[in-house]
């Protein structure tokens, strides 16, 4: 296992298939399942351009199985904070310490960046990164954002988490 800066020669295809692959997972039962099952192949390429420079893959030999999104915040409000954007996982990779390992690897670059506050973005619903993320420290900070996702009313809880200063 590998995990590296995602680059411009990473297939941006592929990245987007693992994340569709893990909303399809993630999000079943909380979002509507047409929505789940209609979300296009290639559908985050877009997105993964304008990410690229911050993320990161992680590899099994050559096969890319899951990638991660981060940076300075895009918040007004907490300016001085890092970002998690976003952590995603191929299903079958799920629950083995991959996800872990990804998530460590971003706080220590977030870290690296001189960042000692991080936050992140959770659907309400989504009890299990909910509690992936209380296990490292993140709590509610009471914002939260009201969403639509397919066609389906949603609230985005926002979680917060401060670091040790390495001196």
């Amino acid at each position: 296992m590998e995990i590296r800066k995602m680059n411009a020669q990473d297939d941006k295809k592929v990245i987007s298939h693992i994340y569709e692959e893990s909303w399809k997972h993630a999000y079943k039962g909380i979002l509507p399942q047409t929505f789940l099952d209609q979300i296009p192949e290639g559908h985050w390429c877009g997105v993964l351009e304008t990410f690229a420079k911050e993320g990161f893959i992680m590899l099994e030999g050559d096969k890319i199985i899951g990638t991660a999104s981060y940076g300075p915040s895009r918040d007004e409000n907490l300016k001085d904070y890092g970002e998690i954007i976003s952590i995603y996982l191929l299903p079958q990779y799920i629950g083995k310490g991959y996800g872990k390992k990804l998530f460590q690897a971003v706080m220590d670059q977030l870290k690296k960046e001189g960042y000692n506050k991080v936050y992140l973005w959770v659907l309400e619903e989504n009890k299990v990164a909910r509690a992936f993320y209380e296990r490292f420290g993140f709590k509610t900070n009471g914002a939260y954002l009201d969403d639509q996702v397919g066609g389906k009313a949603v609230k985005e809880i926002q979680y917060i988490v401060k670091l040790l200063k390495l001196e």
